[in-house]
């Protein structure tokens, strides 16, 4: 009798602990109800909205900002496109392997370090634009630029070119306090708010340069996706073991267990950067039509959106993980191309690209040609000398 008496306080203080997580990141699931899973989905679905369209718009002002100053943009070419599948896998796989062999969080330490620093980085870009407009005008605006070159003339690069400014510092600061929150407490707020950070980031930085690209790197996605997740257990096991914000996370059970539930829904951050940036590369196509309307655009988030919901609806009825890319590829990469087929601009928009390769090699070719102009121009020319001897000899 007694054995039993301490067995079950055993269980009192596991589940004691168990429940004073303070809102951190866990595997443990309690119940949750209809009405907190309905906000669970329905916030991710809205979380993975924002970072496309705010991510989207952005791109489109980096684009024209690099094509007014001549400065070509990294984009993803059609042989990097074919092989991101399959770097994918293999570092994917990489981390399973990392986590059945080694202690999962001595990896998750070095992780969170790791992320830590690139979340406080992608926050502060992210922050930088709502800073400067709400920064009072009392606190001066102090631009600073760092450089640092290699080599010298033809072979010179640019190694770092950063510039900032104050208000950039406090930007920084504002990150580094959500970083160090994270750190400390692994909080579902923090995660989600970094892991906005890198998708809004992705969104904008990371440029497709034409939609066939587009098209291989999402059919390249879509297997893979389906295969790690329908075919083997090694993307559930990574991503529930992967304590770093690469997911956007919701509690189930908020409306019970306040924030310090523990019963957790959770989207990737690649089933929103991926489509993400085939949707901004649409995004950029509708503004190179110089048409008011961005059907291109609107359709394929319309495209997305319902997509998400065919995932999460599957999800619940199967009660198994999904590979979203399954649902998501088809409804993004299928959309645009019905649009162009119905307007007939089926050509123009395989013919369109961010940065036709014509056009760069010669915007370079015509700074090369001034640039050695210049350099002739400051040298004194032999028939110049030649006159200035036949002058002193007349003399």
């Amino acid at each position: 009798m007694s054995s039993e008496v301490v067995e079950q306080l055993a269980e009192k203080v596991v589940d004691a602990v168990e429940n004073s997580t303070g809102g951190k990141i866990t595997n443990e699931k309690t119940p949750s109800t209809p009405e907190g899973m309905a906000m669970a989905y329905g916030s991710l679905v809205v979380m993975a909205m924002l970072p496309i369209v705010f991510g989207s718009i952005r791109s489109v002002k980096l684009h024209q900002i690099k094509k007014a100053t001549g400065e070509k943009t990294d984009t993803m070419t059609k042989k990097d496109a074919m092989f991101f599948p399959i770097i994918a896998s293999g570092a994917l796989f990489g981390l399973y392997m990392f986590f059945k062999i080694f202690s999962k969080d001595h990896i998750n330490v070095l992780l969170t370090g790791y992320f830590f620093f690139l979340g406080v980085i992608a926050l502060a870009h992210l922050l930088s634009p709502i800073v400067n407009s709400l920064m009072p005008a009392a606190v001066p605006k102090i631009p600073f630029h760092i450089h640092f070159t290699q080599g010298e003339g033809r072979n010179k690069k640019d190694l770092i070119n950063y510039k900032f400014s104050t208000h950039d510092v406090v930007c920084l600061k504002l990150s580094s306090i959500i970083g160090i929150w994270y750190l400390l407490k692994k909080h579902w707020i923090a995660n989600n708010l970094f892991g906005l950070a890198f998708a809004v980031n992705g969104v904008e930085l990371l440029h497709l340069n034409n939609i066939v690209t587009g098209c291989i790197l999402l059919s390249g996605l879509f297997f893979y996706d389906i295969f790690w997740v329908f075919g083997t257990n090694v993307m559930v096991t990574v991503a529930k073991s992967f304590e770093a914000p690469i997911k956007l996370v919701f509690p189930q059970d908020l409306i019970t267990n306040g924030l310090n539930a523990s019963n957790f829904a959770m989207l990737g951050l690649g089933d929103i950067v991926i489509p993400g940036i085939f949707i901004a590369l649409l995004l950029r196509f509708d503004h190179s039509t110089k048409r008011k309307s961005r059907i291109y655009f609107y359709a394929t988030l319309t495209a997305y959106f319902l997509g998400l919901l065919t995932t999460i609806f599957v999800m619940h009825v199967f009660k198994h993980a999904q590979p979203a890319l399954l649902y998501l590829v088809p409804a993004c990469m299928g959309t645009p191309l019905f649009v162009a087929l119905v307007r007939g601009e089926l050509k123009t928009l395989f013919a369109y690209e961010d940065h036709p390769e014509e056009e760069i090699n010669n915007k370079n070719n015509t700074k090369q040609i001034s640039a050695d102009n210049g350099n002739n121009s400051n040298k004194p020319s032999g028939n110049n000398n030649t006159k200035k001897k036949e002058s002193r000899k007349a003399k």
